[in-house]
């Protein structure tokens, strides 16, 4: 038989106990993780977006190279990625050769974990110059 002070001793359920002090940490790290790497692909996208507009915008000899620039940002990204940012769109375009052709784009982000929340406006930027 066991004594009493014996029984204090014994570790049968520690590592169950360490594991659920843990596992809700490491939770909120690989959902955090995920949040912000979800982020992170759509600053990249916009980015990208931005970078192919403002060049359709330089290179097209047409009377509103803004439009040719909204239509190459739509081709570019995702039918979801586009609802967001349809209305976000800025051009500002110069009519002679080497004025700058300014595209910015803002995504709305919003990262939610428990006790942490961000949320505001992703933003990219491209110039290029008429051609």
């Amino acid at each position: 038989m066991n004594s009493g002070s014996s029984n204090l001793r014994r570790s049968d359920g520690q590592a169950a106990v360490e594991f659920a002090i843990i596992l809700p940490i490491l939770v909120l790290l690989v959902l955090g993780i995920g949040q912000f790497g979800v982020a992170f692909h759509n600053y990249l996208a916009i980015t990208d977006a931005a970078r192919v507009g403002a060049r359709a915008a330089a290179v097209k000899r047409t009377s509103s190279p803004c439009t040719a620039a909204t239509t190459a940002i739509q081709n570019t990204v995702s039918t979801t990625q586009w609802g967001e940012i349809s209305g976000r769109i800025t051009c500002t375009a110069g009519a002679n050769v080497g004025d700058p052709v300014t595209i910015t784009i803002k995504y709305p982000y919003e990262i939610g974990l428990p006790g942490v929340s961000a949320s505001g406006d992703l933003t990219a930027n491209a110039q290029e110059r008429m051609e």
